[in-house]
């Protein structure tokens, strides 16, 4: 088996809500996109995994991110790699970054084909990640 990615963020946000909203029906699907914190990322041929869980992230993933297609494999591999340099890097450095936003290292290599659907949703993570967070993980500024 080869080996899995994983990243794994638990941020528990507590809040009180004294008020429920009715929520209209075209805006059915996005909260309860909202309310699922998870997000897999699986590619069964190469036996590779993400698991990201992250309030919000499916969310963004689905409203604001640009749409699958709208970037070349080939360059969302090239940004994941310099991300996943940095994000290990700062890991690594817990006494200089915060250690509740970089947790786990992130095993990913530059010469396996991790797929389509992996190298989208690991991406648009770090996208998320750095806007979120106000954090930059490398040379580029994040943008949507």
């Amino acid at each position: 088996m080869k080996p899995v990615i994983f990243i794994l963020f638990l941020m528990l946000i507590v809040s009180c809500n004294t008020s429920k909203t009715t929520v209209p029906l075209q805006d059915e699907r996005l909260e309860s996109l909202k309310q699922n914190d998870t997000v897999s990322i699986a590619n069964d041929e190469l036996e590779y995994e993400i698991i990201i869980i992250e309030p919000g992230f499916n969310f963004w993933l689905e409203s604001t991110a640009r749409p699958e297609g709208f970037y070349s494999q080939q360059y969302m591999e090239n940004r994941n790699y310099i991300y996943v340099l940095e994000w290990n890097q700062r890991v690594m450095q817990p006494q200089r970054f915060n250690p509740n936003l970089y947790e786990l290292q992130i095993d990913y290599q530059q010469n396996i084909d991790y797929g389509y659907e992996v190298n989208y949703k690991l991406y648009n993570y770090f996208i998320y990640f750095q806007l979120r967070y106000n954090q930059r993980l490398g040379p580029f500024i994040p943008r949507i």
